[in-house]
């Protein structure tokens, strides 16, 4: 399956089942970190994000990104 391909990709690449925000930006391929953030508070980020305590900024989980990718490469264009 494309999306556990994806995921053990990210987790080979990361060594995290968590993303932070710059490798969000890496992974979904946004120009830069500020057009991250800007997703975020447009709340137009494709996949779920969150925060941790004691931890700055958002994280996202592996899957959640291998998820939505896989998706993406599926996807019709009408």
């Amino acid at each position: 399956m494309l999306a556990t391909q994806i995921e053990q990709d990210l987790l080979n690449l990361y060594g995290s089942p968590i993303l932070n925000t710059s490798q969000l930006q890496r992974a979904l391929n946004y120009r830069s970190i500020a057009a991250v953030k800007q997703a975020i508070q447009r709340q137009t980020l494709p996949i779920p994000i969150f925060r941790l305590p004691n931890r700055r900024g958002w994280f996202a989980f592996v899957k959640d990104v291998g998820v939505f990718l896989a998706a993406q490469a599926f996807k019709k264009e009408d």
